[in-house]
């Protein structure tokens, strides 16, 4: 590793994260083989869906981070940018991981029980792809669901998945490749070739993200609706990614790398988490609020299941932790400018969002079976391993771990806030 003070210090992959990462990982692969092995396939299922989609999430969340610094000309963040560019390195293999859960849990087949009735159905996405659900005279025909197969259908389901994720993956690839590319060769054409796709990148973005999340997580329980849904997943991402991206540049820095980050770039990144987890609640409180005071049945059954005695004790510590914890602990400016407060809201906002997606996912897949055990603690750690794992290995392909030609590189060097 080269001086601080040096354009050139590259990350070298060894030692203690690259064995941590690597057990993690085999720990998650031992969970996942116990799920199966003793007939738990739904609820194994069920958290490949959450770590998936959380990954997934998490990287996609790097690219749009990249692409609002390059739209809005930020200058503080531009000796930062390579941790986020990282993500966007590691989006295809997590976009190719949810794709095979999604399509395994399409085509794989179980005994369980929907509305009372035992069936043999998918295990992901049940209520809307079991057999004969379109197929008027089957004793399984959902009049509502019929109504509904011209969007969810399995062949257009995919279809705009992988063209959905198709499209971040080929945004992200082509920002981190012109930031390498600006450094080579200098000069502003690939700033501004990095502008101009940011822009477009975000305005596709904006319209089908929700479209995403409505497919992979809202359509699990195909009865129900929200068009709020699409713009809480995205508070959830984007706070899940602000997070681990502080929480990754503050161990960079205890390892010795990136000294060029100050408490005032820390400073902004805590305004950031904090500024969105207000924004995530007021999305939660308006989506529940909305829905507890219209009453409609097929809007207000989301809520009563998830207070149901499984879910209840979830359901009101997801809004404590990821509302009040961040509210209570980085609200006050010298809290976001110390750096072991604000690893630990990190750490906090991650698990939290963790189990956000637990209760979004786990009452339309697994219901009154839910557990937190050995397949959901294993299953979240294989994935965290994972990534680290994916995220450290590609921060280490950078020639640099800034971008040295960036034209707004000295205003980062001398941010001040």
């Amino acid at each position: 590793m080269n001086t601080h003070n040096s354009l050139d210090e590259q990350f070298v992959f060894t030692g203690k994260a690259k064995t941590w990462s690597l057990a993690a990982i085999a720990l998650g692969v031992l969970a996942i083989a116990l799920g199966f092995l003793t007939n738990q396939g739904e609820r194994t299922f069920a958290n490949l869906l959450l770590m998936g989609y959380y990954f997934t999430c998490v990287c996609t969340a790097g690219v749009f981070f990249c692409a609002l610094q390059y739209v809005a000309q930020a200058g503080w963040s531009a000796s930062l940018l390579r941790v986020p560019q990282a993500f966007a390195r590691v989006l295809p293999i997590a976009a190719l991981i949810l794709l095979v859960i999604i399509i395994a849990g399409l085509n794989l087949t179980h005994h369980t029980e929907i509305e009372g009735k035992d069936v043999v159905a998918p295990y992901l996405y049940k209520v809307w792809h079991q057999a004969g659900v379109t197929t008027p005279g089957s004793e399984n025909y959902n009049p509502v669901l019929a109504g509904k197969s011209g969007f969810l259908n399995m062949p257009f389901f995919l279809i705009r998945i992988i063209l959905f994720l198709g499209a971040y993956m080929t945004f992200g690839w082509l920002l981190a490749k012109y930031s390498e590319t600006e450094d080579e060769l200098g000069g502003l054409f690939y700033y501004k070739k990095s502008f101009t796709i940011s822009a477009a990148f975000l305005v596709i973005f904006g319209f089908t993200q929700p479209v995403f999340s409505f497919d992979v997580i809202m359509s699990l329980e195909a009865h129900w609706f929200s068009t709020m849904f699409g713009w809480y997943n995205f508070a959830a991402m984007w706070v899940s990614c602000l997070s681990v991206i502080t929480l990754t540049i503050i161990l960079l820095r205890s390892a010795g790398y990136m000294q060029w980050v100050t408490q005032d770039h820390l400073h902004n990144l805590g305004q950031l988490m904090f500024g969105f987890s207000i924004f995530w609640t007021y999305v939660w409180f308006a989506q529940f609020l909305l829905i507890y005071y219209a009453n409609i049945p097929e809007e207000s059954v989301y809520f009563l299941k998830r207070w149901e005695p499984e879910f209840k004790p979830w359901f009101w510590l997801n809004i404590v932790i990821n509302f009040l914890a961040p509210l209570l602990i980085i609200m006050a400016r010298d809290s976001k400018r110390s750096t072991s407060i604000l690893k630990a809201t990190c750490i906090i906002l991650i698990l939290g969002h963790w189990l956000d997606y637990f209760i979004m996912i786990m009452p339309g897949t697994v219901g009154d079976k839910v557990g937190f055990f050995y397949i959901e603690v294993g299953v979240a750690i294989g994935f965290a391993g994972l990534f680290t794992y994916l995220m450290l290995n590609a921060l280490s392909k950078f020639k640099s771990l800034i971008p040295k030609k960036h034209p707004f590189l000295q205003e980062s060097l001398h941010h001040h806030i």
